[in-house]
């Protein structure tokens, strides 16, 4: 296994990356492209971008932004309507799972910044056979959350006659450095069926193979549906990310965003050490990521520590001791998800054990999973059973909101 020189991802990622002869990722390679980029001129460029969109006449919004009501989002609202003027509508797809804290600071947010809001949320019984049949299907509980982000927004652009969509920074670029910045990426259809839903579009739900009944219908997934090229063409919908028009530091626009009245996390999250991010879904830092650590060795400790360490706020050093204290971690909001869509963990371990990489997992002789780690030596990663330790629901677990 490779891992970055500078940053602690690995070459097995859930993100495309790759290597320079000096063994620095793509990721890091974008990030110091952000040095030499004239920022004073791309803010004019996005000025420029919002004039052509600006309806002078006041019979309509100006743009869209979708947001989860977390520190990106009150960035991108802040940015749209005190830097740019611009009079956006939010809108956002509720996968079910806020925190207490994450659905104030949605609330707050329309009240900071005096904005419109749509919020819309498919049924809890079309949530939850979403969520079992693409744990199993995927490996991906969530699929349904990446799905609902980048369709219903997209949605609401059309029906509503909006072509302005202005998403934050794009990930796969930040984390991997999948695009140059200078490409300037915009959202597409391509890259919401290909990266943001793993191949899997809505039709793809509907009940083909046995052993993944659920039930659903066509009916129950009107949201998930993309616009047709005919109804994206008639209103020219146009989706830009502020990531390439701003010099992006989630730590320092975070920091202005408390000012305003964002909060972070009162409790820590089991699987990393941030307490700002994925706020609006108490999985996303839990069971849906430690997925990834099953499927690929690695975790969102380790997307934060590259974050911090590219950004000059964490040495290397530091960083692999995040990674070495979290990544592995089985999180206890496992438990809440078991309950909500009726599983049990004996089943949950046995399904996600067929979604682990050879390449990065193998068995050794006393049938434990073991893994090359960034530290330099092998380990082995017995599977532990939460049930069975009879593990309390933490203070973490205690912030969902009720459903």
């Amino acid at each position: 296994m490779q891992y970055c020189t500078r940053c602690v991802y690995p070459s097995i990622s859930a993100v495309p990356l790759g290597f320079d002869e000096n063994g620095v990722c793509t990721g890091c390679r974008a990030h110091d492209q952000k040095k030499t980029i004239d920022w004073a001129e791309r803010a004019e460029w996005i000025k420029e971008i919002a004039d052509e969109y600006r309806v002078t006449d006041g019979s309509n919004y100006d743009c869209i932004i979708p947001v989860s009501g977390g520190k990106d989002s009150w960035y991108q609202t802040w940015y749209a309507k005190e830097v740019l003027g611009l009079n956006p509508l939010l809108v956002t797809y509720n996968s079910n799972n806020y925190l207490q804290v994450g659905l104030r600071n949605l609330k707050r947010m329309r009240e900071v910044f005096g904005v419109d809001h749509h919020f819309f949320t498919p049924s809890p019984q079309t949530l939850i056979k979403l969520n079992r049949l693409c744990f199993k299907k995927m490996g991906d509980m969530n699929w349904h959350a990446h799905c609902g982000i980048f369709t219903y927004p997209v949605q609401v652009a059309v029906k509503y006659r909006i072509p302005l969509i202005i998403w934050g920074e794009h990930g796969y670029t930040d984390l991997g450095g999948m695009f140059s910045m200078n490409d300037l990426i915009e959202m597409t259809a391509k890259f919401r069926l290909e990266h943001a839903q793993r191949g899997y579009d809505w039709f793809d739900m509907l009940d083909r193979e046995e052993g993944e009944e659920e039930g659903l219908q066509a009916r129950d997934l009107l949201w998930a549906r993309y616009p047709s090229d005919d109804e994206l063409e008639e209103i020219e919908v146009r989706g830009i990310y502020l990531g390439n028009f701003v010099n992006w530091d989630g730590n320092e626009q975070t920091e202005l965003m408390k000012k305003f009245g964002f909060e972070e996390s009162p409790v820590p999250f089991d699987r990393t050490y941030r307490r700002v991010s994925n706020l609006d879904d108490m999985h996303e830092n839990g069971i849906h990521d430690y997925l990834k650590f099953v499927k690929f060795g690695y975790g969102r400790a380790s997307d934060h520590a590259c974050k911090d360490i590219r950004s000059g706020k964490m040495t290397r050093e530091e960083g692999v001791e995040m990674v070495r204290k979290y990544d592995h971690v089985k999180p206890r909001d496992l438990l809440r998800w078991l309950q909500y869509v009726g599983m049990s963990e004996a089943e949950f371990d046995a399904i996600a054990d067929t979604f682990r990489d050879s390449r990065v997992w193998q068995k050794n002789s006393s049938g434990e999973w073991t893994k090359e780690n960034i530290w330099g030596t092998p380990s082995a990663y017995p599977v532990p059973s939460l049930t069975e330790s009879n593990i309390e629901w933490s203070e973490f677990q205690k912030q969902a909101v009720p459903q």
